[in-house]
């Protein structure tokens, strides 16, 4: 009883504030998504990401463990992905990146800090970090036939995420009135993402539901095993190990929607994996939670 009233202790704020998002758009109120979404990823969740590896506490060694961790993971995704639409011969650009990728910023930030709390935010950046690096990369190249490395090197995320390491690799402090000012900066990135997730939920539609409801069961089954295999192989603490499964069961990303829109990729296909993958997650991720502690 006490497991179950922690896990929902900790998914609840999570799913409330994203269902605020998804009834503020159901009553018709105006919510400017591009405005908001720039806001997020330019300055606020830089930010948090930045204080937060800055004055982490993790060992270096760990920190370089649960890194080189969520990179095999990533790519033992993709493989095991790749071979799945190949021999079901479904189509790679629709597919492949909606498989391999998952909402780890949106919904797996805040997961994290509720139920791991400083260390494992730590934890959580990197391994968005990573998605952000693939998705930008790989992810693009899926879906458009061509590379997007110069992406990367405009994304204020990777910035965030270089410095953070640096300082925390030299030991480096802000000043007080700096760090309190990213701090503040950070601190709204996680009930905007979560809003803005629930708003972009709202406005998708799909005609794929059935497909996209065995897709999205599949990627959790599958995400998940590899999750733990990974986080027991490299021998990861009981943080970073369940940080690492937990990120890796996030539902499929909406940024996987707006490419698929961009590329003329089957956008309604995807729509219907984000919103079921989501939909699932408020049954699944609880469960995956309780499982992990």
């Amino acid at each position: 009883m006490h497991l179950l009233l922690t896990v929902f202790e900790i998914v609840a704020p999570v799913f409330l504030l994203a269902g605020i998002g998804f009834a503020w758009v159901r009553l018709g109120f105006e919510y400017r998504l591009q405005f908001v979404t720039r806001l997020a990823v330019t300055l606020a969740v830089p930010s948090l990401i930045f204080v937060a590896l800055m004055q982490t506490n993790i060992p270096g060694g760990d920190l370089t463990r649960f890194t080189i961790a969520a990179i095999a993971a990533h790519i033992a995704l993709a493989a095991v992905f790749w071979a799945f639409v190949r021999l079901t011969g479904m189509e790679q650009r629709t597919y492949l990146a909606p498989l391999i990728f998952g909402n780890t910023g949106n919904l797996g930030l805040p997961l994290c800090i509720f139920a791991f709390g400083q260390a494992g935010l730590g934890y959580a950046v990197i391994f968005l970090a990573v998605t952000a690096l693939f998705s930008f990369t790989y992810g693009i190249y899926l879906v458009a036939g061509r590379g997007a490395f110069g992406k990367v090197l405009r994304e204020p995320m990777v910035w965030a995420t270089l410095l953070g390491a640096l300082f925390l690799w030299r030991g480096w402090q802000t000043p007080l009135f700096l760090t309190n000012t990213l701090e503040l900066l950070g601190q709204m990135a996680i009930p905007m993402m979560l809003i803005t997730l629930g708003v972009a939920i709202a406005r998708l539609t799909t005609q794929k539901l059935q497909q996209a409801i065995w897709l999205s069961l599949l990627k959790l089954s599958v995400c998940f095993g590899l999750g733990w295999a990974f986080a027991a192989g490299f021998g990861l603490g009981p943080v970073a190990f369940g940080v690492l499964v937990l990120q890796m069961c996030t539902p499929v990303a909406v940024t996987s929607y707006l490419l698929a829109e961009r590329f003329e990729a089957d956008s309604d296909a995807v729509a219907g994996m984000v919103m079921v993958s989501t939909m699932l997650s408020v049954a699944a991720l609880p469960l995956v939670l309780a499982i992990i502690l």
